[in-house]
Formats: structure tokens, C-alpha cells, sequence
């Protein structure tokens, strides 16, 4: 007798074995325990979400004997007759293999007919490949149900189900279970079923699931039937290496050797879309990465190396590739092709490599300008003409001198030629997006030992930076491979603003004849008054002792 399958086995019986669908079991609980549930339903979501394990359990409640808080009690005749498939109360059809309006009369036919049960319930799978005579059908249905009769549609394409239908129905999603979900999930069925399986292999279990809890139990009954271990024989990071260092033939040899181990070209390219999807994530959202954590800081490293725009020409042509190969007689001869113009841009002459090259200059020019690179030496030039000469900087005898080599002395280890200084850019890159922003405007102005000295604009920015300073040393000393600590300091540079002069700078008139009343004046110092103000004779005079004052007949007083 065969075994039972995985994911047959482990199938959910109860809405409380329904994982990562805790929105769907919510609304349908409350409904039972409320006893206001819909005549039509329409569960929709990717392939092995629960969609149909939720239809079957909605059916038992719905004709439970002895229902609890909204969960069937799996025990009575009812709930085993449906557990078995042979329940009078269930009818289940395929809409794909019976799509045809004769099938849709018979249920609505069967539907006017009496039942043991509380409840009729009809499923029917993949209700978007109904031909229009059907949909039609079973729309006249929908408007007017017979009583106690309850339609559930499931169907992972929506959009193809007419707007009418979906109209009358109430629709549910289904949602992909997170990486921590399916790995929470494996590791019970492990325990559960007693299997032993590698760490390895539990990773390659979750990752080949795919948000999927059926593709993830079937993975695992392979893993199982191996003896618990995986070969990871076709490395994806070998192609990603072979597309950052522009290598043709390494590109090449890596598409030959995965198609030696027997896997399809066009699963190989839709592998290589995903691979490149999570480098493209880990550039701009970080947060929406679903990869085991061991493969984070992996995956980071090469998004970094790879760029941005890199990883958007790489998917774009790969995507191109995927839907010709649906007709080409030989689908490995083109993705041959995609690989070898991704790791040699100068072969391919389209507009959308020519942009992609003209980002990848204007990044490099950014990065010198923001190291402090602006310029480049001149060029040499021909004296007699007084024209640069040909060849330009290329033609440039090397500045620097190179110490003989000393064949008795053994060779230094290489060090790390990567400062924090060159690497700068990629570390703003890695960080959050608001350390990016307080950090944008900063430089680095030296680097002592692992000692790097930052330069913010003034002051208060200064101050702002040192509430991320943490995360600053934590990405230099990861992109450099050694520990660093940051300092922080203001540019000298930077305006300091308006400086008011002190009260003991300021001299005027006054204090110049207080200290020396016969000191001459110079009449430049003297500014005219304006003409509505009075000026007292008392005032004068206590300003100008000894002086005299004529009235304008010039009489003396």
C-alpha cells in the first residue's frame, strides 16, 4: 500500500490548522457563530494557500452536529462523511476538466433537491476557466440561491471571473505564508512525523515552497525520500558572479552546467528572475526580502556589487527570454544568449543597454565627486603642436614607482585595499532610508587607523548625526571587513552665521572726547541727524564742556 502523502496528510481539518490565513478564518468563524453565513463565497490566492482545505471546513461546520465556537467537531458522521468525500451534503467540482453549461445544470438541479444536512454546499475549483455559456448559468444561480444552499468559487486568477459573479459573491484572499511561517511549519511536521532532515535542507524546503504550504510539504517529502539531505549541485550565485565581474564564458559554463544536472531552461531563467528579484529587494526594500537569514548578508553583498540598474536589465532580459522560449524550438540556445548580452553590455547595441551603461557612468562619476575626486590629471600634449597627443591620459607614463623585487624576501599577504573613504556611497546605500537622509549631506575628511573622522555642515547637524552613529560604524566596518569607530565633527568651512561685534569693539564719538576732550574731531565721523529731533542745549553742553553757545542774532549769553 503506498504512503500518504505529505501535504494529504498534514491537510487542515479545523480552521485552527489553517496557517497564515488568519484574516479568512476570522470572517468565516464569525459568520458560523453568528449563524450569518453568505450563500456565495469566493476564495481566491496563489496555488497551495488553503483555498479548498477552507471550502471543506466551511462545508463541515455548516453540517456539523455538534459545531464548537465556530469549529467542527470532526468526530461526528457528518464531518467524517465530508472528511472521506462521501457526504451527500458536499458536491465538489472542477471547473477546469467540466466547464461546460451541462455541468453547471446539473448543480443547479442538484440544488433544488433536499439534503440530510443543514446545509448543501457546492465547490467548485478554478471557476475562471468556466466557458461564458456556464458563467451565465451559474450567475442565474447566484442571484436567486435555493434555501440553505451555499456556493464556494475558488480560483487563483480573479480577474477572469466576470465582474458580474464576483459582484454577489464575497470575496476572500488568500494570502503566500511569510519564510518564518513555512519555516515554523516544517519544523512541527518534522516533529510530528518524526523526520530527520539537514539545516541545509530544511532552508532549500522553504525557499522551493515559495510562500506555498503544499509546494513546501512536497519539497520535504523529497528531502525525505533523499535521505534528508539536499545537493545544491546548480548554484545561482555562480551566474550572479559571472554577471557582476562581466565574465561571457563563466556565464556560459555555469548555464551549461545546470542543464547538465538536468534542469529545464526555462525553470533555470525563472530561477534566475527570482535570484535576481531578491538582489533587486535588498537594495530598495530591505524589509520585503524573503530569504532564510543565512542568506541575507549574502544576497546584500551581490545587490550591492550588481547595482540597481543592473539588476532591472538583467530581469527585463530574462523576462524577454522566458516568453520566447514558449515557442522556440530550443529554449537553451536563447537563454544562452540573454546570459552572454547581461555579462557583455558592448555586444548588445539596444537603447535600453545603452541607458542602462549611461546610469552605471553617471553613478561612478557620483561616487568620485562625492570622495572628493573631481578632477583628473591633464592630459600629455605634443610640444610641438601644442595639441594633447594621441591617446590622451592613456598614453600617460605611470607616476608611480614600483621597488624591485626581491626574490629572497617572501611576498607580504594581501591586505584589503577598501577604505571607508572609497567605499562611502555603498555604505549610505546599505543603511535605512532616514540615516541616509541625516547622513547625505556629511563627508568623510580622514581616515587614522580605524579611526573615521566625518564632517557634517554645522553644529546641529552634527548633533542629529549622533543619534545614528551606531549604524554608520556598524556598515563601514561590515563593507570594510574590519572594525571602525566614527568621530564627528563640524566643517570648518561652513558659515558660521552673523557675528556681532562685543560692546568693548564699539567706540564711538562720545567716548572718544570723554577720555580726551581736546582731541580734534573729524568731521567724516559725523553724520547728519534727522531733521524732527530736537537737540537739548544741556545735552550739548554736558557733551562739550567749556563750549560757548550763539544765538542766531549772534549776541553772546
Amino acid at each position: 500500500m503506498a504512503m500518504q502523502s505529505l501535504y494529504r496528510r498534514y491537510r487542515p481539518r479545523r480552521f485552527a490548522e489553517l496557517r497564515g490565513q488568519e484574516h479568512v478564518v476570522k470572517a468565516l468563524r464569525n459568520a458560523v457563530i453568528n449563524e450569518r453565513e453568505g450563500q456565495a463565497y469566493l476564495f481566491s490566492g496563489p496555488r497551495g494557500t488553503g483555498k479548498t482545505s477552507t471550502a471543506r471546513i466551511l462545508a463541515k461546520v455548516l453540517n456539523c452536529q455538534n459545531p464548537t465556537k465556530g469549529e467542527p467537531c470532526c468526530v461526528c458522521d457528518s464531518c467524517l462523511a465530508v472528511d472521506n468525500g462521501t457526504s451527500y451534503d458536499v458536491l465538489e467540482l472542477d471547473a477546469a476538466s467540466n466547464n461546460g453549461v451541462d455541468e453547471i445544470r446539473d448543480i443547479i438541479e442538484t440544488a433544488s433537491t433536499l439534503s440530510p444536512g443543514r446545509h448543501r454546499v457546492f465547490i467548485l475549483d478554478e471557476v475562471h476557466m468556466l466557458s461564458k455559456a456556464a458563467s451565465a448559468a451559474l450567475l442565474k444561480t447566484l442571484e436567486e440561491p435555493p434555501p440553505n444552499v451555499v456556493f464556494v468559487l475558488a480560483t487563483t486568477d480573479p480577474q477572469k471571473v466576470t465582474e458580474t459573479i464576483r459582484s454577489r459573491v464575497q470575496h476572500l484572499v488568500f494570502h503566500l505564508l511569510s519564510v518564518e511561517e513555512l519555516d515554523k511549519y516544517v519544523r512541527w511536521v518534522m516533529q510530528d512525523a518524526n523526520l530527520v532532515v539537514t539545516q541545509e535542507a530544511i532552508e532549500w524546503v522553504v525557499q522551493e515552497g515559495n510562500g506555498s504550504a503544499r509546494d513546501t510539504l512536497s519539497a520535504l517529502e523529497l528531502v525525505v525520500a533523499g535521505g534528508g539531505t539536499v545537493e545544491t549541485s546548480v548554484s545561482l550565485d555562480e551566474f550572479l558572479e559571472a554577471l557582476i565581474e562581466r565574465d561571457q564564458g563563466r556565464a556560459l559554463a555555469a548555464v551549461a552546467f545546470a542543464i547538465q544536472q538536468g534542469l529545464d531552461p526555462r525553470n533555470l531563467a525563472d530561477d534566475l528572475v527570482r535570484a535576481l528579484r531578491d538582489a533587486f529587494l535588498s537594495l530598495m526594500a530591505p524589509e520585503l526580502l524573503q530569504v532564510p537569514k543565512s542568506r541575507v548578508e549574502t544576497i546584500s553583498i551581490q545587490a550591492l556589487r550588481l547595482g540597481a540598474a543592473m539588476a532591472v536589465r538583467a530581469m527585463e532580459v530574462l523576462g524577454t527570454a522566458l516568453v520566447d522560449m514558449r515557442h522556440a524550438p530550443d529554449p537553451r540556445l536563447l537563454l544562452e544568449v540573454a546570459v552572454v548580452r547581461l555579462a557583455s553590455p558592448a555586444l548588445d547595441d539596444s537603447m535600453a543597454t545603452l541607458m542602462a551603461r549611461l546610469m552605471t557612468l553617471e553613478e561612478t562619476v557620483r561616487d568620485l565627486k562625492e570622495n572628493g575626486m573631481t578632477t583628473l590629471p591633464p592630459a600629455p600634449f605634443n610640444p610641438a603642436t601644442g595639441k594633447v597627443a594621441v591617446g590622451g591620459r592613456a598614453m600617460a607614463p605611470s607616476t608611480s614607482t614600483q621597488a624591485p623585487v626581491n626574490a629572497d624576501v617572501p611576498a607580504a599577504s594581501p591586505v584589503s585595499t577598501a577604505s571607508p573613504a572609497e567605499i562611502w556611497p555603498k555604505v549610505l546605500v546599505s543603511i535605512k532610508k532616514i540615516t541616509q537622509a541625516v547622513y547625505k549631506s556629511t563627508s568623510i575628511v580622514s581616515v587614522d587607523g580605524n579611526i573615521v573622522t566625518i564632517a557634517a555642515p554645522n553644529t546641529s547637524h552634527m548633533d542629529r548625526c549622533k543619534n545614528y552613529i551606531g549604524e554608520i560604524e556598524a556598515a563601514i566596518s561590515k563593507l570594510c571587513g574590519s572594525a571602525y569607530l566614527v568621530r564627528l565633527t563640524a566643517d570648518a568651512t561652513a558659515s558660521r552665521g552673523i557675528e556681532r561685534p562685543s560692546k568693548e569693539a564699539i567706540r564711538t564719538i562720545v567716548d572718544e572726547v570723554k577720555e580726551d576732550p581736546e582731541t580734534p574731531i573729524d568731521p567724516a565721523l559725523l553724520i547728519e541727524g534727522p531733521a524732527n529731533i530736537s537737540v537739548s542745549v544741556d545735552v550739548i553742553k554736558g557733551v562739550f564742556p567749556g563750549a560757548i553757545v550763539v544765538s542766531d542774532d549772534k549776541k553772546k549769553r
